[in-house]
């Protein structure tokens, strides 16, 4: 209910009546005069009022003018305007330039006035909440255009690897930040996996971290030998970004799978917390971890090989998984409590073990987590 209603009126005797008239069927109704449009604007009159009554007939406005002003400060204010008995179709006029309503200043009662003011104060809440609306499906369709980017399809054809990924925004709806990831087939034979996460938050960092998956997958295509593949990552960074103070973390790993589904895996971690091994035991791995992509022109990344037993599973995933609230008050979750949520889950089926995992780590922070998550699961290909 409107509390509060500013009348833009110069003529003392339109002023009483307009009082009266609300007084009689709102005596708790509060009625602020403005003399002209100038006092209208001035301050904080207009939008600290529910609705605005405005004579369109005051000195130094002319026709539309008044209402043009009123609402160029404040777009939002429900605005119904008052006009003579000979200018009604000023009133309708007004209606099209974005006035809720129009009343003829001798034409109506204490009732009429009032539902008009309630009138012009939901339909300007209704247009408000149907432009947010509006403003929330077009976010949400641009972060679906980005997020197209972020969420390839593996191209694994051929070969004796399978990959599952999950990907979930973070709580902030309209920023989705750099995390990408991905998983190739090599002309040689050996499937090349990365997850990486460009720091920052926003459609600049989204169109960055898409911009270095298609890179790298371009790269592997390409025959780039494995040990060259980040130092030419970091290259497309560097010429991309459009902050030079910009990095990424990236953990890339190589499988090429052996006979009796065994395989070796090399990794290789940019400032990027290392993958677990899943199956067929739960198992922490420690390769050396190197600096972001990004922050040195010379850096060099060791690899680390680590041979994985039949029936093996590898998660891989970004730092947004692990750096909300934790088991132990006040300290992060990390990657030991994410090796103890993933001990809880070990009977989980792949298929929603990473939907569960990030199930478990909102509830141990107690909401959505604040960054972006991707998880990618590598596995042996049993149907082959």
């Amino acid at each position: 209910m409107p509390r509060r209603v500013l009348l833009v009126e110069d003529d003392p005797g339109d002023v009483f009546l307009v009082r009266e008239l609300l007084a009689e069927v709102d005596p708790e109704l509060q009625v602020v005069v403005a003399q002209s449009v100038a006092a209208a604007v001035g301050g904080d009159l207009l939008r600290s009022s529910d609705c605005v009554l405005l004579d369109l007939n005051l000195p130094g406005s002319q026709g539309l003018d008044g209402l043009r002003r009123l609402l160029h400060v404040h777009s939002g204010a429900a605005v119904c305007v008052l006009t003579g008995v000979d200018d009604e179709h000023l009133g309708v006029a007004a209606v099209a330039a974005g006035a809720q309503d129009y009343l003829v200043k001798g034409k109506v009662d204490g009732q009429v006035l009032i539902r008009a003011v309630r009138y012009a104060v939901e339909r300007r809440r209704a247009e408000s909440s149907i432009l947010r609306l509006r403003e929330e499906q077009l976010a949400a369709a641009e972060s679906a255009r980005l997020e197209r980017g972020l969420l390839p399809s593996p191209l694994l054809a051929g070969s004796r690897v399978r990959a599952r990924s999950y990907y979930r925004a973070g709580r902030t709806r309209s920023l989705i930040g750099g995390d990408f990831f991905d998983a190739v087939h090599g002309p040689t034979g050996t499937v090349h996996a990365i997850t990486g996460d460009v720091c920052g938050h926003g459609p600049d960092e989204a169109a960055l971290g898409a911009l270095l998956r298609v890179s790298w997958r371009a790269l592997v295509l390409a025959g780039v030998d494995e040990a060259q593949l980040l130092p030419k990552l970091q290259q497309v960074l560097v010429s991309e970004r459009h902050d030079p103070a910009l990095f990424t973390t990236v953990c890339a790993v190589a499988l090429r799978p052996g006979d009796g589904g065994r395989a070796k895996a090399v990794v290789r971690l940019a400032g990027h917390p290392p993958p677990v091994v899943l199956r067929p035991e739960l198992r922490r791995l420690e390769p050396p971890v190197g600096v972001p992509l990004g922050v040195l022109p010379d850096a060099t990344w060791e690899p680390f090989a680590v041979s994985l037993d039949p029936g093996w599973a590898l998660l891989s995933y970004t730092d947004g998984l692990i750096e909300g609230r934790g088991f132990e008050s006040g300290e992060p979750l990390w990657e030991e409590g994410l090796h103890e949520v993933l001990a809880r889950e070990r009977a989980a089926d792949l298929e929603q073990l990473a939907a569960r995992v990030v199930e478990q780590v909102q509830q141990l922070n107690g909401g959505p987590l604040a960054d972006d998550v991707a998880i990618l699961i590598l596995t042996e290909d049993t149907t082959r």
